[in-house]
């Protein structure tokens, strides 16, 4: 079928791209053609989806039959989609957790029950919520809306896990946060989840779905010791107090990518994902994902950070003020 990408250069949306040519679709990628070409064997089509005439045109009367979404992150983004793809036969549209309003900490139970974004905050949450709700009245009882999490995988230009494989692989004595080890944690292979959504979209699936891994799959700690084994790193953690961490200015999850201090962390990632496994998605070996994403970071240049987001990391000035008298 000819299928659609809104994406399909840089990450999850390359994945996409990648899975639906490989199940013998017709493949076109919609793209402002800043982040490269797509997988071979893929037509590019550029523009500005904030641009209402700018999918049209592009288009020039290349009719979809299916689309996943990947890249919506404006109002006007999913009002320009909503306009001219209403008519297709599946659309999988890639939403986020941040979609619900209680979201986090959480917990988050069946994706029926939980009450999203409903402000016209021009924020990531409240325009997530936005493209949902017009995007499944555009679309219709074939729109599923997939309410990502933690994302991560080979292609990934944001950099957390990517940045904790590149600090631990230089080994030594290295932060972690004291109280944050057993935390739990889970996340989803972009592979996964790209196959998943061609899926969906060929079945006409709709819907809201929790798109995460399955709670309980890991810990922090357990996603830092496969780190450490996948570099072959003489790493040693040095635990750091939650009180010291927050008193020298640690910002969560991004100083220290993937923390959340304990009050948002007992629940945060308590989401049930329940109707994803009964959909098919399915989540592959955490030491595959990590050492893929290592292969790549090796074999690949990295891609430059998404806009607005700022360097995860934890500089280092502050981890050597962290360990001194350690």
């Amino acid at each position: 079928m000819r299928l659609l990408v809104l994406g399909g250069t840089h990450f999850l949306g390359r994945h996409v791209a990648t899975a639906a040519l490989e199940r013998g679709h017709e493949v076109a990628t919609f793209t402002r053609g800043l982040s490269g070409a797509p997988p071979q064997g893929a037509r590019a089509l550029h523009g500005d989806r904030d641009d209402p005439a700018a999918l049209p045109k592009a288009l020039d009367g290349w009719v979809p039959e299916l689309v996943v979404d990947t890249s919506c992150q404006t109002r006007a983004a999913a009002d320009n989609a909503a306009a001219a793809l209403g008519r297709v036969a599946g659309y999988a549209f890639v939403s986020s957790l941040n979609a619900y309003r209680d979201w986090p900490p959480g917990p988050i139970g069946a994706e029926d029950a939980q009450p999203t974004w409903d402000t016209d905050d021009d924020d990531y949450g409240p325009n997530k919520a936005h493209a949902e709700r017009v995007l499944a009245a555009a679309v219709g009882p074939v729109f599923l809306t997939a309410r990502a999490g933690l994302i991560v995988g080979p292609h990934d230009p944001v950099y957390r896990l990517g940045w904790w494989l590149d600090r631990i692989s230089r080994g030594g004595r290295v932060v972690v946060p004291a109280e944050g080890m057993d935390q739990p944690i889970s996340l989803v292979d972009a592979r996964d989840l790209a196959i998943w959504l061609v899926e969906m979209a060929e079945r006409g699936q709709g819907g809201a779905v929790n798109a995460k891994g399955p709670v309980g799959m890991t810990t922090y700690g357990g996603l830092l010791e496969v780190c450490r084994d996948v570099t072959g790193s003489d790493a040693e953690w040095v635990p750091v107090p939650e009180a010291e961490l927050v008193a020298a200015d640690v910002q969560e999850w991004v100083h220290l990518p993937l923390w959340l201090r304990q009050e948002e962390a007992r629940t945060a990632w308590d989401v049930d994902t329940n109707r994803a496994r009964e959909l098919g998605l399915t989540t592959r070996p955490l030491e595959t994902t990590v050492a893929d994403t290592w292969a790549w970071m090796q074999a690949a240049e990295r891609p430059p950070l998404p806009a607005h987001r700022p360097a995860p990391g934890l500089p280092a000035e502050l981890e050597r003020h962290l360990l001194e008298g350690r």
